[in-house]
């Protein structure tokens, strides 16, 4: 996990956030899994990995008031602190490898937009479920996202895991009921495509 800390913080100590290839200024499908499944905006929402991105900046733009974001890198949340400015006074940021991550609180919606593709060992996976399912709330949703069988195979330098449909749902399928799943094309700063998977799911 050290090797993993030291190399994300590295990430966001030497690169600009235009200069990595998963950087949005706005995020619109993150935020239309908000929008579409009529998330209130007092539910208590929680960013895995986010790093510095603009999801946490659109959700306080449309009023959501409850937002934890984990990350693994200090210099991440360190950016997204000096971005937000006043604004960051009304987010709970946490420092974390999300395994290491214990919850004192139950979550409405844990959203991950590629970071747990980057889990690629089998324990980790389980862990990572057992987590998800122990952190939220009954009837809470998770909205998670990775590359998909035709997206690349690594990331930043790091291999990845890629997802399918049917692999999600064997992963999640015991304590989640999958409400859909998607594919969709990222366009990179650097005028590259990667394609992803998104699935929303609903604890049971």
């Amino acid at each position: 996990m050290i090797l993993k800390k030291e190399h994300w913080e590295n990430v966001f100590a030497s690169k600009l956030e235009k200069e990595v290839s998963w950087f949005q200024n706005k995020p619109q499908t993150s935020i239309n899994f908000f929008l579409d499944n009529d998330i209130p905006k007092d539910a208590k929402i929680i960013d895995i990995g986010g790093g510095d991105s603009y999801l946490i900046d659109n959700l306080l733009e449309l009023g959501f008031s409850n937002l934890f974001l984990l990350d693994i890198s200090q210099n991440a949340i360190d950016r997204i602190k000096i971005r937000l400015g006043i604004e960051a006074e009304k987010v709970t940021f946490i420092v974390s490898d999300v395994l290491d991550f214990q919850p004192k609180t139950t979550f409405d919606v844990w959203h991950d937009r590629a970071s747990f593709h980057f889990l690629t060992i089998k324990n980790e996976i389980d862990n990572y479920q057992e987590l998800v399912s122990n952190s939220l709330a009954n009837n809470g949703l998770l909205f998670i996202g990775t590359f998909s069988e035709n997206g690349p195979l690594k990331c930043s330098g790091l291999e990845v895991i890629q997802y399918s449909e049917s692999k999600f749902e064997r992963i999640f399928n015991t304590n989640f009921n999958k409400i859909k799943c998607f594919t969709e094309d990222h366009r990179t700063p650097f005028e590259t495509i990667q394609n992803f998977i998104f699935c929303t799911f609903k604890k049971n």
